[in-house]
């Protein structure tokens, strides 16, 4: 929704501004200035971009317009979730998490966590892990070096979109460059023609570099770095369900494992202290 709202306001501003100004509207339409620059940009992600990325872009754009990826209650769910995981551990040991991480999807346990079980990237992650955990083949150094190497990976390719897009708009303002530059060669060719033909020709050309600034820097741009900070959002699940598993293996209780993973949160959804403490109650 704030994606949509930016690019409202950012029309409505440039447009009133130009208008109040004396501007005409109409000589902002020129559609083959529009063609030359969005199908350079165009071609020239297609260019530098594997077909993995491009679909990805796509894929990740309208997820955009949705807002922020994770709510403090998807948080607050991931929390309760590996407590109850890891109490049930505790409790009956670890062979008793084995079927619910063989098949999460029938698990009861998970099953009390729609939001969680739907993030098929989280749960890969932690059930890869548990496994590891349940077999005991690993030490605690060896698997948290795993996470990490893993987490970097994970994190490198869904940042991949964004710096596709982030390449695509610093260019654009040379693609519009492009664009002015060929509707210049228009406008000298027609030299010896009347003053106001030549005049319309050259603000034409203008266009092209107006709207290859303004594109890149207004649109293409906000939008890449709205795809890092949905990476990064992404990347935060997997970091709190590390640091739970790594404070487990580290010997602390599950009500305090819980408690790594709430520190190493965002602060706009980080729940308080107390505030986790009875929402885990009220989970029992």
């Amino acid at each position: 929704m704030l994606i949509l709202l930016g690019a409202l306001i950012v029309i409505f501003s440039v447009i009133t501004g130009y208008v109040a100004h004396g501007g005409q509207l109409a000589i902002l339409w020129q559609p083959y200035e529009f063609l030359i620059i969005s199908g350079a940009a165009f071609g020239g992600f297609l260019i530098a971009n594997p077909g993995k990325v491009i679909k990805k872009v796509f894929r990740v754009i309208p997820l955009l317009l949705k807002g922020t990826v994770y709510s403090k209650a998807t948080y607050m769910d991931l929390l309760a979730m590996l407590y109850d995981l890891f109490y049930k551990a505790q409790r009956e040991g670890l062979l008793a998490i084995e079927e619910d991480v063989d098949d999460p999807q029938n698990s009861e346990l998970f099953q009390k966590y729609p939001r969680i079980l739907a993030e098929e990237e989280a749960m890969t992650f932690l059930t890869d892990y548990l496994r590891l955990m349940v077999g005991g083949s690993m030490n605690p150094h060896e698997l948290e070096n795993l996470m990490d190497l893993e987490l970097e990976t994970l994190h490198e390719e869904e940042e991949m979109p964004a710096h596709a897009v982030n390449m695509t708009a610093d260019a654009l303002p040379g693609f519009g460059i492009i664009a002015a530059l060929l509707g210049i060669t228009i406008a000298m060719g027609e030299i010896d023609g009347p003053v106001t033909v030549i005049g319309q020709l050259v603000a034409a050309a203008l266009i092209g570099t107006f709207t290859g600034i303004l594109a890149g820097y207004s649109f293409v741009g906000p939008l890449g770095k709205a795809m890092e900070h949905r990476a990064r959002e992404k990347a935060k699940l997997l970091e709190i369900i590390k640091v739970t598993i790594m404070a487990i293996l580290n010997g602390y209780k599950p009500v305090l494992a819980v408690e790594f993973g709430r520190k190493v949160m965002y602060e706009n959804e980080r729940p308080g202290f107390e505030e986790l403490e009875n929402h885990l109650k009220g989970r029992g």
